[in-house]
């Protein structure tokens, strides 16, 4: 890359990677919204084993970022993309064949390690296209297109669902893992060059060569707030019949998506001028406000306006989370497991939440259950500001010395 085109964050490797990424989680959030129903209607699961069905892609997703995040700089960022996106491809054609419930766990847990492969390697390979001068506005645009996937996966996973069969739906799923592997075969993917002693490092079994602990805190956070967000993602089409507002209900994801469409590169730019703090304190506190407005939902426009904070809130935080994890990492060949230890605390915190608090569920109304829930960024604003400050001492009193 040229000087002038490493300071132009609209590279063509950027873009590319970007998209990329986009049909990658797409996929995932829209076969997430419709497994636990098949599982249900075609293979007469029950409820918990539905639950399992769609938990358990979670699992393989952790063990190929635990993984991966050193496996990129030992085999190679393009290896690693592009074996990860034809292992995403094979495992998704397998949903074909899924004749038993025994069989669909092990396609998701297989399906679930080859997006969790793929995903590693687009998040890392991306920084690689992002001026250091641009490092937050650049992940909060990259970030877009995981949102967006977010807010789109669950749209189309719900429109075909009403309207086609599964195996459409599989073939659908198929076209567009296909049309990305070869794209992955044709992107450009430099690989970093590793010293031979960052090559030992790497190679060796120890918790440093899997975990980033500059990163440990932020991905800690992650996880409350994926933790906190999972009661969205779970429970919101529930508690929309609960309080009778399936039709609003449908487009929570679409005003989600648009404002943080809106947001994103005003977020970023602000990371970049201000610094983490000015970003990270908004983004917990409006989390906080759009589950309290969500549990005192009782009309249309009350769910609407409570998706737009949840959008400003978890939206922010979670591209914003990544910048800090690129900031924060200390040499280029740790970025991939600085990266895929913040995605296990994120990914971690959507895995359980279902289950903790769908026990919640048992004793709490849905109400009571997003109180709970908004309880938990204000939480992380407490260890936040705790641990920024002693942050902040330590950094003085060495400065002092």
């Amino acid at each position: 890359m040229t000087e002038h085109s490493e300071e132009k964050l609209f590279n063509k490797g950027f873009i590319s990677i970007t998209l990329i990424n986009f049909v990658v989680y797409l996929v995932y959030y829209l076969l997430m919204v419709i497994i636990a129903v098949i599982a249900q209607d075609t293979l007469h699961a029950s409820l918990g084993q539905a639950g399992l069905a769609s938990g358990i892609y979670i699992i393989g997703t952790l063990i190929a970022r635990l993984f991966m995040g050193k496996m990129l700089e030992l085999l190679g960022r393009k290896a690693v993309l592009r074996y990860g996106a034809l292992f995403y491809l094979i495992t998704t054609i397998a949903y074909l064949y899924i004749p038993s419930i025994g069989i669909l766990y092990l396609v998701r847990l297989l399906n679930g390690f080859g997006y969790g492969t793929v995903s590693t390697a687009t998040n890392a390979i991306v920084t690689a296209y992002i001026p250091k001068s641009k490092h937050g506005e650049g992940i909060n645009y990259y970030g877009l297109s995981t949102s967006l996937a977010a807010a789109i996966g669950p749209f189309i996973g719900m429109v075909l669902l009403n309207t086609m069969s599964f195996y459409f739906i599989i073939l659908f799923s198929i076209v567009l893992i296909f049309l990305t592997t070869i794209a992955c075969f044709i992107f450009p993917v430099k690989n970093i060059q590793l010293s031979p002693e960052h090559k030992a490092s790497l190679s060796r079994w120890t918790f440093d060569s899997f975990i980033e602990k500059k990163v440990l805190f932020i991905s800690f956070i992650a996880f409350l707030m994926g933790l906190s967000y999972s009661s969205v993602l779970s429970f919101l089409s529930s508690y929309a019949k609960a309080i009778d507002l399936v039709g609003a209900s449908s487009f929570f994801f679409v005003v989600y998506a648009l404002v943080i469409t809106a947001t994103r590169p005003l977020s970023g730019r602000i990371f970049d001028a201000r610094g983490e703090n000015a970003v990270m304190y908004p983004s917990f506190i409006f989390l906080t406000v759009g589950l309290l407005f969500l549990s005192m939902t009782t009309t249309s426009w009350m769910l609407l306006v409570s998706g737009g904070l949840i959008g400003l809130g978890y939206g922010t935080f979670m591209s914003n989370g990544q910048a800090v994890c690129l900031k924060a990492s200390p040499t280029s060949h740790r970025i991939g497991i600085a990266l895929s230890t913040y995605f296990i605390g994120l990914d971690l915190g959507l895995g359980v939440g279902p289950y903790l608090l769908g026990e919640l569920r048992t004793i709490l109304s849905f109400s009571g259950l997003y109180m709970v829930a908004s309880s938990i960024p204000v939480i992380c604003i407490v260890l936040y500001a705790l641990f920024y400050r002693s942050k902040v001492i330590v950094h003085d009193s060495f400065s002092a010395e």
